[in-house]
């Protein structure tokens, strides 16, 4: 099951926007019934940090919540792709300005 850019839960989104609320609602059940399903015994989370709390996505997300320095790492692929939009304002110079934290991957992502 592909999480990312699912196409059903995209169509959920598309019936929210027409103010289909209903089926929006609908369809996203059946994302999510398809999703518990899918990953009842096997890791969903695409995070390649060492963490404890990798795969225990309620935890991780009131961590971030709670200390809000930045967001959980399966967050930033989303909202860098809508930074990006908005860096292109200013030619990516803040790209410049910029130099990402030295992180402690998992052993399967070390090099």
């Amino acid at each position: 099951m592909k999480i990312e850019y699912n196409e059903k839960e995209i169509a959920a989104m598309e019936e929210f926007h027409k103010g289909n609320r209903a089926e929006g609602l609908r369809l996203q059940e059946e994302f999510a019934s398809e999703f518990r399903k899918e990953y009842a015994d096997k890791d969903h989370c695409p995070c390649q940090k060492a963490c404890r709390y990798h795969g225990n996505c309620k935890e991780c997300v009131a961590i971030h919540r709670a200390h809000q320095e930045h967001v959980p790492n399966c967050m930033r692929p989303m909202i860098n792709k809508k930074l990006k939009i908005l860096s292109e304002l200013t030619e990516h110079t803040l790209a410049n300005e910029i130099e990402a934290p030295k992180e402690v991957l998992r052993k399967e992502f070390q090099k």
